[in-house]
């Protein structure tokens, strides 16, 4: 038979022998009862014989059962009530002595035989529900009713048996612990409780095993800490757990109960993977009129790693010595948007090869770097259709106001700047030019005079001048063209009025009479 059964075996027997000697004991031995407790735990009691006073005979009634305590195994299921135990005097004749029982239980859960003093349990017991209880003890004469010794007050406990199992009262139980965590890293503590009595016996000692979880998890058998048992152990491989746990008593000996509980257990995430670009190259085709500030294309770099860990940022490492583009994160997507800082001239550069790098926010000490990536990105300049370009923003010209109709003031000239080079038409708004007073030659942009002019009249005249490309009509561009009327010694002298003068008949020559003229 396994030891833990033997064991078993054996506590019950102890206990029924316990029963045994106490109603043998109260057979054969005479206890007082009247005795206080103090003195009731063991040794001798006097008994006096009936002789005279001063010729008092002494002798000893040697005490083998404790008054003051029994006991009574719980869940005790017979055919008939169990013998707790008995009480007895040598007083008088057993004939004449009537036992009583009073206090907890008394009458109901205990019965006592009056004549015998056999007490008995009548009930089925749970030390769990109640361990103890407190009786007062009484006898008496049958005849004459005289309480024939002190009323006593003694215990009856209940023992224990192994019938409780192990309860894990908090279960079920949610754990974390970090991705890459030491083997024998705490996890989280289980206890389970068992009702049984701690003290007496194993009933209530539990240890603790694992039932499923291996080999990602181990469980201390007493202290009931849950630990990680493997090395490395990976979220981005796996994430979520379910480990059982076993409480069982008796000292995990053969024939204990059990009880079990689950734990889900989660590995939380580190920064242990960089970054890493989908591809390793991107190429773009961006239009040289593209607006600043607006998207070119996009990369992504993916991190297996969630949350926090998996944010990077972007940055443009090699290939942008001018500064033309940049390139932000996208908070919500992580993706890199590339776009311009300065415009693309197709006529001047019409690619570019970019290194971009993609770098983690936050690093993690116990793991190795890089945490960055790096790809490049080849950017093509599409030729957009621009409208011409004068030679300059204004033009300033001079005329004589006597200059002859049709005579040329100026040339503006203005160019295509795309690399088809289309032909320009230029053409005078003429609602700058109200009097039609100017002319342009539609071909090579020469401004002539149409009306004659007069500096004396209008000094300034401001008209515009617009460009066209002859393949696309609606790319236009405007100049300003001032022209300034020169003046000439076209006017002669005039009085501011008519003047009249008077003379002296007899006036010498050369005589002036100031006061004469008004």
């Amino acid at each position: 038979m396994p030891k833990r059964s033997e064991e078993m075996l054996m506590d019950l027997w102890l206990s029924l022998l316990l029963v045994w000697i106490t109603c043998v004991l109260s057979v054969s031995m005479t206890p007082i009862i009247g005795q206080s407790k103090s003195t009731q735990t063991g040794g001798s009691a006097v008994v006096a014989s009936g002789v005279g006073e001063g010729q008092r005979l002494l002798s000893r009634a040697k005490r083998g059962w404790v008054w003051n305590q029994m006991f009574v195994l719980e869940e005790f299921s017979g055919p008939d009530p169990i013998l707790v135990g008995r009480l007895h005097t040598d007083k008088v004749d057993n004939d004449t002595a009537r036992y009583s029982l009073a206090g907890e239980g008394a009458g109901t859960i205990f019965a006592i035989n009056e004549k015998t003093g056999d007490i008995h349990a009548m009930k089925r017991l749970d030390r769990e529900e109640k361990a103890e209880y407190t009786l007062t003890a009484k006898v008496t004469n049958g005849i004459t009713g005289q309480l024939l010794e002190p009323m006593t007050e003694f215990i009856i406990k209940v023992q224990d048996i192994n019938d409780n199992a192990p309860k894990f009262t908090e279960g079920p139980y949610h754990a974390a612990v970090e991705e890459m965590s030491a083997v024998g890293t705490s996890v989280i503590t289980v206890t389970a409780t068992d009702a049984d009595d701690p003290v007496y016996g194993n009933s209530a000692k539990l240890v603790y095993s694992i039932l499923e979880g291996q080999p990602y998890f181990s469980v201390d058998p007493n202290s009931a800490t849950i630990r990680i048992a493997l090395h490395g152990m990976d979220r981005e491989m796996r994430e979520d757990y379910q480990v059982v746990i076993q409480a069982k008593d008796m000292g995990g000996h053969m024939g204990g109960l059990s009880g079990t509980t689950t734990v889900s257990i989660t590995l939380q995430d580190i920064n242990d993977n960089p970054p890493k670009f989908s591809k390793s190259l991107y190429e773009f085709v961006i239009p040289e009129d593209l607006p600043l500030g607006k998207e070119g294309g996009k990369v992504k770099a993916n991190d297996r790693d969630i949350g926090e860990n998996a944010k990077s940022t972007y940055s443009i490492i090699e290939g942008d010595d001018q500064g033309v583009f940049e390139i932000i994160t996208n908070a919500t997507t992580q993706e890199g948007i590339l776009q311009l800082r300065k415009p693309l001239d197709y006529e001047s550069k019409r690619n570019y090869t970019l290194k971009v790098e993609a770098t983690n926010i936050r690093s993690e000490p116990r793991s190795n770097g890089p945490f960055k990536d790096t790809a490049t990105v080849k950017i093509v300049v599409e030729d957009s259709d621009e409208p011409p370009v004068f030679s300059k923003p204004m033009y300033l010209l001079e005329v004589d106001e006597n200059a002859p109709i049709n005579k040329i003031i100026g040339t503006v000239t203005a160019r295509d700047p795309d690399a088809t080079g289309s032909p320009i038409r230029y053409f005078i708004d003429r609602h700058t030019d109200l009097e039609r007073q100017f002319n342009i030659n539609v071909d090579n942009g020469r401004i002539t005079l149409a009306k004659p002019l007069d500096r004396e009249t209008d000094m300034w005249h401001n008209i515009t001048v617009t460009a066209t490309e002859v393949r696309n009509h609606s790319q236009i561009s405007r100049a300003v063209v001032a022209i300034r009327v020169m003046d000439i010694n076209d006017n002669a002298p005039e009085f501011a009025t008519e003047y009249e003068a008077f003379l002296c008949e007899n006036g010498k020559p050369g005589q002036v009479r100031k006061e004469d003229f008004y």
